[in-house]
C-alpha cells in the first residue's frame, strides 16, 4: 500500500519519532519566521505610508497656496519660480502629480511637478474620482489611496481647498488642489523585504532544519540504546542494564531509572518462577516418593493376605495392625498437603475464600505451652524439659492472643514433634512463653546439634529435610514446619528460627498482642 493511500493520521503514526520531532520543529519554525516577516512587513508598510501621508499634507499646504499657473511655469513672482519647489517636490514625494479641480470637480489643469508642465496625454498618474467642493470638504484632509491610470502602481493623493491672498477659496470658484504621490517607492522597498525574507528564511530552514536533524539524532541517541539493551534483554540475557545516559533528574535520567528498576524486578520475578518451577518440581518428586511408600507397603500387606501367606491369626492381626499404620500415615500426609493446597490458594488469590476457616478468640499462649510440657515427656519421658520464660529468662508469663487454639495446638504440636525427632536421647527441650514487647511469644528450644546457615534459609520448605536420606529415622516427610510457617502467618503473625552449629535450635512464634484478654488463674507446669 502506498503513503498516497494511506491517511494522514496513518502516515503521521507510522513515522519515526525523529522524523515527526524534525517535522514539528520545522513546521514551527515556518510558522514563526513567516509570522514575524508579516508583521515587519506590515508595520515597515505603515511607517513609509504614514510618512508619505505626513509629506502630502505639507505639500498640498505649499500647492494649494499657489495659483495653477506658477505651478505648471515655475514662474512665481518677479518672473521667478518659488525657491526649492522642485526639490521639494521630487525628494520628498519622489514624482508628485497636483491636479487642480475647479468648484464642480472639472479638473482644470494636472502638473507633473518634476517636469514643472501640464502632464501629456495617456501618461500614467493617479486614477482620481471626481471631486467636487463637497467631496473635497468631505475628506477633511485625509489621504486616500487611488488606483493608477495604467494600473502599474497605486498612488496616495491628498485633496484640500485652495487658498489665494489668505482666503479659503474651496467653497468659492478656485476650487480645490489634488497633491498625489505614487507608492512605488513603499511598495517596491517592501516587495525588495519580502524577496530578502524569502531567500534568507529559505536558506535559514535548510541549515536549521539540517542542524535540527543532528540535533534530534544526537538527542535520541539514548533511545536508540536503550533499544538495543531491550533486544538483548529479550534475547535472554536478564542481567543486561539501560546505562546512565543523562543526569538522574533529566525525562531520560529518569527513563533509564524506571526501566532498570523494572528490570530488576523482571530478573527477580524470572529468578522467583524459575526456583518455584524447581521447588514445584521436588514438591511432586518428594509428595510421590511419600505417597508412594505407604502405599506400596499397604499394597504388599494385602498381596501377602490375599495370597494366603497369613495363615496364623496372630500374623493377620499384626498386618492388619500394619496396614492401619501406613493408613493413618498416608491420611495425615494428604491432609497436609491439601492444609498447604489451601493455603497456597489463598495466597494466589485463586479462591474467593480467606484460606483455611480460623475460628479465632481470645487465646492464652501459656496454656498451650503447659500442654506441649506434658506432650514432650509423653512422646520422651526421659528429656529433660523446662517451661520457662523467653530466651529463658524468669518464670513463664501469660501471652495472650486472638487466634485459633486448634490450630495453634497444631503448631506447637508440630514444634514438639520437630525437637524430639530431631535431636538425640536425653537432649533437653525448653518451652518459653511470655511477651515480648507487642507481641505474644511461644517458643521450643532444643540443645541438639543445630542447623547450619544454609539448612536455616530452608527449613520452612516443603518436603526438606536437613538430613537428605530418606530414612526413617529422620522422621516426618518434611512438612510439619511448613505447615508451621503457614498456620502462624494466616494469624498475622511470624515463626522465626535461631539456630547454629553445636548449639541447638530455637523456633519461636510471635503472634499480635491481645491485650484484652486476662491471664487465667492458677499455676502452669
Amino acid at each position: 500500500m502506498s503513503a498516497k493511500s494511506l491517511g494522514p493520521r496513518v502516515v503521521w503514526a507510522r513515522a519515526s519519532l525523529r522524523s515527526r520531532v524534525l517535522l514539528i520543529a520545522v513546521v514551527l519554525l515556518t510558522a514563526g519566521f513567516t509570522a514575524f516577516s508579516l508583521v515587519t512587513g506590515n508595520a515597515l508598510r505603515s511607517y513609509m505610508a504614514d510618512r508619505v501621508d505626513a509629506q502630502l499634507r505639507a505639500s498640498a499646504q505649499v500647492f494649494a497656496l499657489l495659483p495653477s499657473t506658477v505651478a505648471k511655469t515655475g514662474t512665481g513672482t518677479g518672473g521667478k519660480p518659488p525657491p526649492g519647489l522642485t526639490d521639494f517636490s521630487t525628494e520628498v514625494l519622489g514624482n508628485p502629480v497636483i491636479t487642480y479641480v475647479t468648484k464642480n470637480g472639472t479638473v482644470e489643469s494636472s502638473i507633473d511637478s518634476l517636469a514643472g508642465a501640464n502632464r501629456t496625454e495617456g501618461a500614467s498618474g493617479p486614477d482620481l474620482p471626481r471631486l467636487d467642493a463637497s467631496a473635497v470638504a468631505a475628506r477633511a484632509g485625509k489621504p486616500f489611496t487611488v488606483a493608477g491610470t495604467s494600473g502599474d502602481t497605486r498612488w496616495r493623493s491628498i485633496a484640500v481647498p485652495r487658498v489665494v491672498g489668505g482666503t479659503l477659496l474651496g467653497g468659492g470658484t478656485a476650487g480645490s488642489v489634488i497633491v498625489s504621490a505614487p507608492m512605488s517607492q513603499v511598495d517596491g522597498t517592501v516587495d525588495r523585504m519580502w524577496h530578502i525574507y524569502e531567500t534568507t528564511g529559505l536558506g535559514l530552514l535548510v541549515v536549521l532544519g539540517l542542524a535540527g536533524w543532528f540535533a534530534v539524532r544526537s538527542g535520541l541517541r539514548p533511545l536508540t540504546r536503550i533499544e538495543q539493551t531491550a533486544a538483548e534483554i529479550a534475547a535472554g540475557d536478564l542481567s543486561r542494564r539501560v546505562p546512565e545516559l543523562a543526569g538522574p533528574h533529566t525525562e531520560m535520567g529518569r527513563l533509564a531509572t524506571a526501566l532498570n528498576g523494572m528490570l530488576a524486578q523482571l530478573e527477580t520475578a524470572f529468578a522467583a518462577r524459575a526456583e518455584s518451577e524447581a521447588r514445584m518440581t521436588r514438591f511432586v518428586a518428594d509428595a510421590s516418593h511419600e505417597l508412594r511408600t505407604p502405599l506400596a507397603g499397604i499394597k504388599g500387606l494385602t498381596d501377602l493376605h490375599r495370597m494366603g501367606a497369613l495363615a496364623d491369626r496372630e500374623d493377620i492381626d499384626a498386618t492388619m495392625a500394619r496396614i492401619a499404620r501406613e493408613s493413618d500415615r498416608l491420611a495425615r500426609l494428604v491432609a497436609d498437603m491439601l492444609l498447604l493446597a489451601r493455603f497456597d490458594e489463598h495466597s494466589l488469590g485463586t479462591t474467593g475464600d480467606l484460606g483455611p476457616a480460623l475460628e479465632l478468640a481470645p487465646t492464652d499462649l501459656r496454656t498451650l505451652a503447659a500442654d506441649a510440657l506434658h506432650d514432650v515427656r509423653a512422646l520422651d519421658a526421659t528429656r529433660p524439659v523446662a517451661l520457662t520464660g523467653p530466651d529463658g529468662v524468669g518464670a513463664p508469663a501469660s501471652a495472650p492472643a486472638l487466634a485459633d487454639e486448634a490450630r495453634l495446638r497444631q503448631v506447637v504440636t508440630n514444634l514438639v514433634g520437630n525437637a524430639v525427632a530431631h535431636t538425640p536421647p536425653g537432649t533437653a527441650i525448653r518451652i518459653g512463653v511470655g511477651t515480648v514487647g507487642e507481641d505474644a511469644v511461644l517458643e521450643v528450644a532444643d540443645e541438639g546439634p543445630g542447623l547450619t546457615p544454609a539448612q536455616t534459609a530452608h527449613v520452612f520448605e516443603r518436603f526438606y529435610r536437613a538430613d537428605t536420606s530418606r530414612t526413617r529415622a529422620t522422621g516426618g516427610a518434611g512438612l510439619g514446619l511448613a505447615i508451621v510457617d503457614s498456620l502462624v502467618t494466616a494469624h498475622a503473625g511470624r515463626v522465626e528460627i535461631d539456630s547454629a552449629p553445636g548449639r541447638g535450635a530455637t523456633f519461636r512464634v510471635r503472634l499480635p498482642l491481645h491485650a484484652e484478654l486476662r491471664a487465667p488463674a492458677g499455676v502452669l507446669g
